[in-house]
């Protein structure tokens, strides 16, 4: 089962990929199917948000005889991702509080949601 992906969600990923490393489009893409799946279609308008709103910088970079954009991470960026960090984790805290099963889950061998 895949969950949606917010838009903030969505920017503290990137913002965290492109704090790793100086990185371009198509690899934060692949980068980031491992947790979401994210088209290229998707990412592109989030990494101009980004550049836009003071958190990413853009610079070129020869590749097989022409240039590919790449992305860095600034100041506020580094900001903005401490912040995400914070905010994910007093987020995923609420909800495993909810979906993580009780210290004794089992009542005779049956879990005590199929009792109902």
């Amino acid at each position: 089962m895949l969950f949606p992906i917010s838009a903030a969600l969505l920017d503290a990923m990137v913002l965290s990929l492109v704090n790793r490393e100086e990185t371009y489009g198509y690899k934060i893409t692949q980068d980031m199917q491992s947790a979401a799946t994210v088209s290229e279609s998707t990412l592109y308008p989030v990494l101009r948000r980004l550049q836009k709103n003071g958190a990413l910088e853009t610079f070129d970079r020869a590749y097989m005889g022409r240039n590919r954009r790449y992305y860095r991470i600034t100041a506020l960026g580094v900001a903005m991702l401490r912040q995400y960090r914070i905010d994910w984790e007093q987020h995923k805290a609420q909800v495993d509080g909810i979906l993580k099963e009780e210290q004794t889950p089992q009542t005779d061998g049956v879990l005590k949601e199929e009792q109902a």
